[in-house]
């Protein structure tokens, strides 16, 4: 069936499922886009789906939450209420929308009426089902990092290549809603308003270690074996999954089994920037080494302090460490600019980047800041806000501002970093093939072994 004819049938079925109708063109997911709406399914509805995704895509009349997934039944739920109340209230209409819920996320992609998904689960359940929905014909936004793994988002990302899906990153400092500065820094550097660029120095914060955690009762709205997903079966605890009465920041963040830690977890926004403006957006370190310190007992054993030295074939040697201001310093032959969020947050959790009271952006030289970027210089891709970026580009079907291989890249260089950190040594990487040079214990962990049948592994492509 062309897709054309695909979309037009689900959206009449859904439109007589909500309740209101849907007139479409055959050209409703192009340009003139006039009456159809974009069909969203939620997976994961947790403290960011809740707080940051949903209330930043469901606001935009071009689209319409349809389905929420989660392995938490009551989660599940509570994403059911929170989308029918939102629907309710801004419509008038108590009955606006039916939102069918889903145990298994895959149900949900065999769901034809569903254009889009939104991915918004711990970090080790990301790149399967984004690969897994490109490969049923949905455009996709994933919350960073895009992979547990180098060779995992490799996966992903000739999955998003094959298929031609939209696929978003929510690496969302690129956006200029809310914070503009990001794309006017790295349109200064990358036009040499700061000479030669030499330097890149990024602040991040780290998390703390915990206390043994005992074992508890898996809670019977819990689908734990699936929520484990791909990574080895250990006891449940609570502190190891997330909050089973209300949204706080999950104890999963602090687990090496399901991430990196605060490298990938604020790395890939930070480091995003950093290949953004200096040029490095489809490749990776040549070298890299590192130091962190890692908790020697306790639930919670993602890293804390470290200081990592990665350098790019371009000569740009790029320092990551938690010894620096949170955000961004760009050093050249002439000045140097430094970027952070500011007081703006994404969530509640999130740090504080700087002083209210100040500027998020410092500069060696105010005329650096105020220069002008001719019509002739270097223009980077400009975008309102990440989700709305999205779904604009899932009407005109062209590249949104962090498409899958930027995403990969960026998420790459942070497990580099991760790599780095375990190893305590200098490593030589080769960005093309994406491997270690003459380094077999650094190249056996691109990848972890996965439990069979979740992962990226088993999925057929």
């Amino acid at each position: 069936m062309k897709r054309r004819d695909f979309l037009k049938n689900s959206f009449v079925t859904t439109g007589s499922l909500i309740g209101m109708p849907a007139i479409l063109t055959s050209c409703s997911f192009g340009q003139t886009a006039r009456n159809g709406k974009i069909n969203i399914g939620q997976i994961g509805f947790g403290r960011i789906a809740r707080s940051h995704d949903l209330p930043l895509t469901i606001k935009h009349d071009m689209c319409r939450v349809v389905a929420v997934a989660d392995v938490d039944s009551k989660r599940a739920q509570d994403g059911k209420k929170w989308i029918e109340d939102y629907y309710a209230k801004k419509t008038g209409q108590a009955n606006y929308v039916d939102v069918k819920v889903y145990a298994d996320y895959k149900e949900m992609l065999a769901d034809k009426n569903i254009d889009a998904v939104i991915i918004s689960t711990p970090d080790h359940w990301h790149a399967q089902p984004a690969m897994e929905a490109a490969l049923a014909g949905k455009d996709i936004y994933m919350q960073k990092p895009t992979s547990l793994t180098i060779a995992e988002g490799r996966q992903m990302a000739d999955v998003m290549k094959k298929t031609g899906r939209i696929f978003q990153l929510g690496s969302q400092q690129r956006s200029t809603n809310p914070w503009p500065h990001f794309k006017r820094v790295c349109e200064l550097v990358r036009n040499g308003k700061i000479g030669q660029l030499q330097n890149i120095k990024i602040g991040l914060p780290s998390d703390p270690s915990g206390p043994e955690e005992p074992e508890m009762p898996v809670p019977p709205n819990l689908n734990y074996e699936m929520w484990l997903g791909s990574t080895p079966l250990v006891y449940y605890t609570e502190n190891r999954v997330h909050p089973q009465n209300g949204y706080d920041r999950p104890g999963w963040l602090r687990c090496e089994q399901f991430g990196a830690g605060m490298i990938t977890g604020w790395g890939v926004h930070h480091l995003d920037i950093a290949h953004w403006g200096m040029g490095a957006e489809f490749t990776g370190p040549v070298e890299i080494e590192g130091t962190a310190e890692f908790p020697k007992s306790g639930l919670w054993d993602v890293h804390g302090d470290y200081n990592v030295v990665a350098k790019y074939a371009n000569g740009v040697t790029m320092n990551v460490s938690t010894v620096h201001p949170n955000g961004i310093r760009f050093e050249g032959t002439e000045g140097w600019i430094f970027v952070t969020r500011g007081s703006t947050r994404v969530t509640d959790s999130d740090p504080m980047t700087g002083d209210p009271n100040k500027s998020p952006v410092l500069v060696s030289d105010r005329k650096i800041y105020d220069a002008v970027i001719g019509p002739n210089d270097v223009h980077l891709y400009d975008s309102p806000e990440q989700h709305l970026n999205w779904l604009q580009c899932i009407l005109s079907r062209k590249e949104p501002i962090s498409p899958a291989e930027v995403a990969h890249r960026s998420c790459s260089a942070c497990l580099l970093s991760h790599i780095a950190m375990k190893l305590k040594r200098k490593l030589r990487w080769d960005p093309a093939k994406e491997q270690f040079i003459d380094d077999a214990e650094a190249n056996g962990m691109i990848a972890r072994p996965q439990r069979k049948p979740y992962g990226t592994n088993y999925v057929k492509v």
